[in-house]
Order: structure tokens, then sequence, then C-alpha cells
């Protein structure tokens, strides 16, 4: 399941975002949005983890937790249209 992870702060890491869903289950990848020009964080990113239980659980679990002082929004990532 792909998850959305908004509210970053630009001082979160993808390695901070692996080990904060590792601790719920498997993580396939992890992929922080970054801006092209300057190479910082946009933001926000995507958890992609293969067990759908666990990615619900992570959702629950994550969804308004904070993570380097800002409260992150953790939802399951929705197709662009």
């Amino acid at each position: 399941m792909n998850i959305y992870v908004g509210s970053l702060s630009y001082k979160a890491t993808e390695e901070d975002l692996r080990k904060e869903f590792e601790a719920i289950g498997q993580v396939d990848s992890v992929n922080i949005v970054k801006n092209r020009y300057s190479g910082e964080s946009r933001g926000f990113g995507f958890v992609e983890m293969p067990n759908k239980d666990e990615a619900q659980l992570a959702i629950e679990g994550l969804n308004g937790r904070e993570l380097k002082g800002r409260r992150i929004n953790v939802n399951e990532a929705r197709l662009r249209s």
C-alpha cells in the first residue's frame, strides 16, 4: 500500500520516516519529495508497505504523531486525476 505522509518537518529524513514505519511493519520504500532546484524537502513524502494490514495500522498509529517537531498527516495515497 502506498501511504502519503504530509506536514513533514524540513529536517525529517527518509531514514527518520523509515524508522517510524518499520516499528509497525515491513517497509519497501520511502521517498521524501524534494524541490527540483534547491534539493530541499517539499514537506511531504510517500512510504510503500507491502502488507495492507500493517499499512493500515501505520496510518492509524502515526497520523497526528510528532516527528522532528511537527505533527504529521498520514493517509492512504490517492491517485492523481
